[in-house]
């Protein structure tokens, strides 16, 4: 996965469809990334923090969720974010 800058203003601005947007497919998931990525960190070195693991579960089925959408929505903006996260699918 890549490795996404720790500033979520930077996230923001990176995934932006115009300036200002914060709610787009795009951004969201670039922001669920990030989270995901922190709580992996988190979870290799405390490895029986259940409540933790749970809370990423949940983490990952939302950004699915929203994957799913983006790629109902638009094809093109679905490939070109999974290429750029370096996600799998």
């Amino acid at each position: 996965m890549i490795k996404l800058p720790d500033n979520k203003q930077k996230i923001i601005e990176m995934f932006a469809q115009n300036k200002g947007d914060t709610g787009s497919p795009e951004v969201q998931i670039a922001l669920l990334s990030y989270k995901i990525q922190k709580l992996v960190e988190h979870l290799e070195e405390n490895k029986k923090d259940n409540h933790s693991r749970r809370g990423l579960l949940k983490v990952i089925a939302k950004r699915r969720r929203i994957l799913n959408y983006l790629q109902k929505l638009d094809e093109k903006r679905y490939k070109r974010l999974i290429k750029e996260l370096d996600l799998k699918k």
